[in-house]
């Protein structure tokens, strides 16, 4: 399975920010693929990077093979992009943005356009002015649909949807990835993302702290709690094969999100000294977002930051 996507080292500052610190991702063909993370953490950054909106400082790209800089219209043509604010000719009527923008398609974009409207119950005669939120929201999707992209790319895609057109439009990006379309996701939906996504990427601080497939992080992520006798038991440092993704401690409890964490480590910890009980449970996606979340600890030149808006 080839990758849609390949970057290494990305790098993006701005005054005061890094944005992007050496973020290297391969998103494979025929997935969805989600990209999760707080706000500041760099997501919207990195998709304009991709689509060719800016530049990175340091590092190398390549979408669908192409150069995001040097070949960004080969890219345009091929992947559908809808932004967390898209910019639409407010002053045109619904189907007269569906007219214009099949001029730089090839046939077969405004048929598929209008299709999409009927869908999603949008009239063609109603000024882009005059939309509530979430019917705005369908346009832009309907716009990057109707190209039928290879590669889609979405940022928020269902902020402001209903929640029987967010389902069908979740159900759609699956059926997309079964005939090899990929999809690039980001979102702050988590049980969305749950439902349809094959993999997902959790970004913080500019950086990658976790990269699986989700079939594997439900395999192997697992919320750890330790009930202890006194408060201040010191447990023993764990085996260098468990990655541990975050830590915390109440009275006489302790949460641990961990990656790789055998029975033999249960049985081992269940006789510990001043332990009195141990309980391992698959962790949710939403659990796991909360612990990959979590700050490392900011410094002034790698702190979030979100990317400046013309």
């Amino acid at each position: 399975m080839s990758d849609v996507i390949s970057a290494s080292g990305l790098t993006m500052r701005f005054p005061g920010c890094r944005a992007l610190d050496g973020v290297d991702l391969q998103v494979p063909s025929g997935t969805v693929f989600a990209l999760l993370g707080e706000n500041g953490a760099g997501k919207t950054t990195l998709i304009r990077i991709l689509t060719g909106f800016l530049r990175a400082s340091g590092g190398t790209c390549r979408v669908l093979g192409y150069d995001p800089l040097r070949e960004a219209m080969a890219i345009r043509r091929r992947v559908g992009y809808v932004s967390d604010a898209p910019p639409l000719y407010d002053w045109m009527q619904v189907g007269e943005i569906g007219w214009f923008a099949s001029a730089f398609y090839p046939p077969g974009f405004l048929e598929r356009y209008r299709d999409l409207l009927r869908r999603y119950e949008l009239s063609e005669v109603v000024k882009i002015r005059r939309l509530s939120k979430g019917q705005f929201a369908k346009v832009a999707l309907a716009l990057a649909l109707a190209s039928d992209p290879e590669l889609l790319i979405l940022d928020e895609p269902t902020s402001g949807l209903d929640p029987l057109v967010r389902r069908a439009f979740l159900e759609s990006m699956v059926d997309r990835a079964a005939v090899g379309k990929t999809v690039l996701l980001s979102s702050h939906q988590i049980t969305e993302v749950e439902r349809v996504a094959d993999h997902v990427a959790f970004l913080r601080e500019g950086r990658f702290c976790l990269i699986r497939s989700l079939s594997e992080l439900k395999e192997t992520v697992r919320l750890v709690t330790i009930s202890l006798a006194d408060p201040l038991t010191v447990l023993p440092p764990l085996d260098g094969a468990v990655q541990v993704l975050s830590q915390e401690s109440s009275g006489r409890q302790r949460r641990w999100v961990v990656m790789g964490f055998p029975e033999s480590l249960q049985r081992s910890l269940a006789v510990h000294p001043g332990v009195i009980g141990v309980q391992a449970r698959p962790a949710t996606l939403d659990e796991l977002f909360t612990a990959c979340a979590r700050p490392r600890g900011k410094a002034p030149e790698t702190s979030s930051c979100e990317v400046p808006t013309a």
